[in-house]
């Protein structure tokens, strides 16, 4: 088996690569990646990558075809990856994220690659009323990054093409990392509680937020990257979680701050309706891949990215100016000279 994995180098990298060379020893592994955030190493002993065979560095709008060839599988990580940086690049967000990811998956159909894995986002659900949104529930982007990825699924669904594809639209991210990332959620609220001994929740806590481990997603694609298909699921969208963890923002900031004792939580109840709640029904997902659903719970995934920050001696109040913060990465590179504005090294 041979796996060619995009954005390899970036959160959620480092836990498909373990998953792959876990559960497939023998297989040939592949990183490409642009390393823009290479360098946002958060207490590895190793590096992640060392369980690759071959690592490229590379843009994903000028990846050669040729590259794709002889592989079984492209599990497509790479991407702008959260509603800040959309909104700050909204033009490259999608070159990068859809005309990108539509042009890799072109050029895999090309080269005869059987499985093409594309890491959605249930963000594509926007602002949604009327219980959990099922995968053939209508879609309500309200950001320039969730856009991207319904684009994507819409160019992806009709693609003339014989190979498997899957578009897992996952919940929202959290839990420890090699190369952690503090603007998420979860996340944030842990690196607050550690540093300032308060949470301050910037909406009124009520918007609902799917929640998914780095390494539970890693299970769910690379299932997604060998399942067998039909006719009738050549190409499948998937939203990618557990039902059980549907949760209230004021419950997440609860539940760190029980696992934080003596963090405050202060909830801006006279904020006004966030842009996006969704809750969001995996039950598909449950059927489909029974053996590789989500192991961690809210507890398991809150301890181990406090343990994971206290082994760095993480202290730093004002972590929102840091590496661990992604737009502020891509900032410093345009700063210093690295990247352009378009986010391409010069």
């Amino acid at each position: 088996m041979r796996v060619l994995i995009t954005g390899n180098l970036g959160y959620v990298g480092a836990a498909v690569m373990r998953q792959l060379r876990n559960m497939h020893p023998q297989a040939y592994l592949h990183g490409y990646d642009g390393a823009f955030f290479a360098h946002c190493l958060t207490g590895a002993p190793d590096l992640p990558e060392r369980l690759l065979d071959q690592q490229s560095y590379g843009d994903i709008r000028t990846i050669k075809p040729e590259l794709l060839r002889g592989y079984d599988a492209v599990i497509h990580l790479a991407a702008v990856s959260n509603d800040p940086m959309g909104s700050r690049f909204a033009e490259v967000t999608r070159e990068i994220n859809q005309d990108a990811s539509v042009l890799l998956a072109e050029a895999a159909s090309s080269a005869r690659v059987r499985s093409f894995v594309f890491a959605s986002s249930c963000s594509v659900y926007g602002v949604a009323q009327g219980g959990p949104r099922r995968e053939d529930d209508t879609v309500n982007p309200v950001t320039v990054y969730a856009a991207s990825k319904v684009g994507t699924e819409q160019h992806l669904s009709s693609l003339d093409s014989d190979m498997t594809i899957t578009c897992l639209r996952f919940a929202t991210a959290c839990g420890m990392s090699s190369r952690l990332r503090l603007d998420l959620v979860l996340n944030d609220f842990v690196a607050c509680a550690l540093t300032m001994g308060e949470i301050s929740v910037l909406s009124d806590g009520t918007p609902w937020r799917p929640l998914i481990d780095t390494s539970d997603m890693a299970r769910a694609l690379v299932w997604a990257s060998s399942r067998s298909s039909s006719t009738s699921d050549r190409f499948l969208i998937l939203n990618a979680g557990s039902n059980s963890a549907n949760y209230q923002v004021r419950d997440l900031a609860a539940a760190v701050a029980a696992a934080v004792p003596g963090t405050r939580v202060n909830i801006n109840t006279a904020a006004p309706a966030d842009s996006r709640s969704y809750q969001v029904d995996f039950s598909r997902f449950a059927v489909l891949a029974p053996d590789h659903q989500p192991l961690k719970h809210l507890a398991d995934s809150i301890q181990e990215i406090v343990g994971g920050l206290q082994s760095m001696g993480f202290a730093d109040p004002n972590f929102r100016s840091s590496q661990l913060i992604r737009l502020q990465v891509l900032q410093d590179h345009i700063q210093a000279g690295r990247l352009s504005k378009d986010l391409l090294w010069l």
